[in-house]
C-alpha cells in the first residue's frame, strides 16, 4: 500500500508517496490532498529531509527508493543521478559513458525525463554537453530556479541596470 504526504514549498506543492519498500515519487502538483491519514516513515522523512533542502539545510539526501516496475537502464541512470553532488552539474553524456555507452546519451535524456522522484534523484542537474540547460519536465525556468538554489554564484541570474 502507498502512503501519501505534501510539502509545501517556495518552489511549489509536492505530492510524495511512497512503500514499505521506499520513496516512490516526489512531484510538483496544482493542488495538495491535505489529510491527516497515517503515512510510512520515509515518506514522512522525505518530506523532512525536503524540508531541510529548501531551507538550506541539506545537501544530500539518505532516504530509501522504491522503483518497483521501473526499467533497469533507467534505474542505472538514477543511481548515476543521486551521486552528481549538490550545486554541480554533468552532462547527459557524462551519464552515458558512466554506464559504458557513449551513444547512450539520448536514451539518458529519457531515463532523465522519467525520473519520478524529482529533486532528490536531481536531474535537474543534468545539463548539455555545452553547459545549456536543457529539458526538464517542471520546465527550464523552474531547473534554472533549482541550480540557483543550489548554487547561486554559478547559476545565478543576472539582472541589468538599466
Amino acid at each position: 500500500m502507498l502512503s501519501k504526504v505534501y510539502l509545501e514549498s517556495g518552489f511549489g506543492v509536492f505530492e510524495i508517496t511512497g512503500s514499505h519498500k521506499g520513496v516512490r515519487s516526489v512531484r510538483l502538483v496544482e493542488e495538495a490532498d491535505f489529510d491527516d491519514a497515517k503515512v510510512a516513515g520515509c515518506v514522512k522523512e522525505c518530506a523532512i529531509q525536503l524540508e531541510e533542502y529548501f531551507k538550506k539545510k541539506r545537501e544530500t539526501f539518505k532516504l530509501k527508493f522504491d522503483w518497483s516496475d521501473k526499467p533497469e537502464f533507467h534505474k542505472k541512470v538514477w543511481d548515476e543521478l543521486v551521486k552528481v553532488p549538490y550545486g554541480r552539474t554533468c552532462s547527459y553524456l557524462d551519464i552515458a559513458e558512466k554506464l559504458g555507452d557513449k551513444n547512450a546519451v539520448r536514451a539518458v535524456g529519457q531515463a532523465n525525463r522519467n525520473n519520478p522522484i524529482a529533486i532528490i534523484v536531481p536531474c535537474h542537474r543534468v545539463v548539455a554537453k555545452n553547459g545549456d540547460l536543457q529539458g526538464y519536465f517542471y520546465g527550464l525556468d523552474m531547473k534554472q530556479k533549482l541550480l540557483e538554489h543550489e548554487n547561486p554564484m554559478q547559476f545565478g541570474r543576472q539582472i541589468s541596470l538599466f
